[in-house]
C-alpha cells in the first residue's frame, strides 16, 4: 500500500469532519449555505475515501481509522470550540477510541484476517 492511500484517508477525515460541524450550524437542512457545505463535503469524504482504498486502504482498516478519527476530532472540536460539555463517560469512550486508533495502527501489515 502506498502513503498516497493514507494521504486520500487524512483527506477524507479532513473532509468529514467539516462535514459534521456544518450540519450542526445546518439547523435541521433549513439553511441554505450550511447545508450544501454538508452535503458537498460528505459527498466528496466518500470519494476521497474510494481513492484510499484504490490506492491499496484494506477497507476495515480504512473505516476503522476513517470513523474512529472522525468521532474523535468532532467531539474534541466540540468540547473545545463549540462550549459543548463531554461527561467522564464520553471522555472514557474518545480514550477508548484512541487506544483503539493505535491498536490498528500497530498491528502491522496489512494482513487479511481469516475469521473461522
Amino acid at each position: 500500500m502506498s502513503h498516497i492511500a493514507y494521504l486520500y484517508l487524512f483527506i477524507a477525515i479532513a473532509l468529514e469532519i467539516i462535514a459534521a460541524i456544518a450540519t450542526r450550524y445546518s439547523e435541521g437542512f433549513t439553511i441554505f449555505i450550511p447545508t450544501t457545505i454538508t452535503l458537498l463535503f460528505a459527498i466528496l469524504s466518500y470519494f476521497i475515501f474510494s481513492l484510499s482504498l484504490k490506492s491499496g486502504m484494506n477497507i476495515g482498516i480504512g473505516y476503522a481509522i476513517w470513523s474512529g478519527a472522525g468521532v474523535l476530532l468532532v467531539a474534541l472540536i466540540g468540547a473545545t470550540f463549540l462550549a459543548e460539555q463531554l461527561t467522564l463517560i464520553q471522555i472514557a469512550g474518545v480514550l477508548l477510541i484512541i487506544v483503539g486508533l493505535i491498536a490498528v495502527q500497530i498491528t502491522g501489515k496489512n494482513e487479511p484476517t481469516v475469521i473461522k
